[in-house]
């Protein structure tokens, strides 16, 4: 009798059951967001690790060709045999198609930019098409309609002006516009989904909105 009385007493009751849940509940309430958070902040870091290591091999590439943006399209064409022309060709000898860095560890789009090779998109390749450019280098090619140019040369000559006016751009504006981005918005801060970009200097961190850019 005395033992069954001491093995009751020891024993959690209801009550102290439902308390012990109840504050597992909130601890886990806690937890599990602020683990939320640490694990979108590893994503991003590691994002913006790729996009200095892919700004890198840019820059490299760029002290080959005097300075100038490489010109290819802002992102690699998606087909039955691999992605094809963009960035990652242009960086092919310098960083492999299978370079993780083309990646964005939080990209899981595989049917969109996994199948096009990389998670980022390169804005000179973007910038390439806007009016303002592409009005002078119409001009330009004008101008030159006299010189004996064989197709090669001509887009040559194309590539070369778009390099150049695109490169003013940057020379005018180096904080307005990014060099590579996230071709998605993946990294959530609160209530925004912004993404994450490197510029001209190699400075790498969540875009820059326009205002921003402007600011002094």
């Amino acid at each position: 009798m005395t033992s069954a009385r001491h093995l009751r007493s020891n024993a959690f009751t209801i009550v102290e059951m439902l308390v012990v849940v109840f504050i597992f509940g909130v601890l886990l309430s806690i937890i599990l967001p602020s683990m939320a958070n640490v694990r979108r902040e590893s994503l991003s870091v590691s994002c913006q690790a790729n996009l200095r290591q892919l700004y890198a091999a840019v820059d490299a590439y760029r002290s080959t060709i005097n300075g100038s943006l490489p010109m290819c399209d802002f992102l690699p064409a998606s087909t039955p045999d691999g992605p094809v022309g963009g960035l990652v060709d242009v960086l092919e000898k310098t960083v492999g198609i299978d370079c993780k860095c083309w990646y964005c560890a939080a990209d899981d789009d595989l049917e969109g930019s996994i199948a096009t090779g990389t998670s980022y998109i390169y804005l000179p390749g973007l910038l390439r098409y806007t009016p303002q450019v592409q009005i002078q280098v119409a001009g330009l090619l004008f101008a030159s309609q006299g010189d004996s140019l064989t197709e090669r040369q001509r887009e040559r000559r194309r590539r070369d002006a778009e390099a150049k006016l695109v490169g003013t751009l940057y020379q005018q504006s180096p904080l307005q516009f990014a060099i590579l981005m996230d071709s998605q918005d993946r990294h959530k801060i609160g209530s925004r989904n912004p993404r994450n970009a490197v510029y001209i200097d190699g400075s790498a961190g969540i875009l820059r909105d326009a205002d921003e850019a402007e600011a002094p």
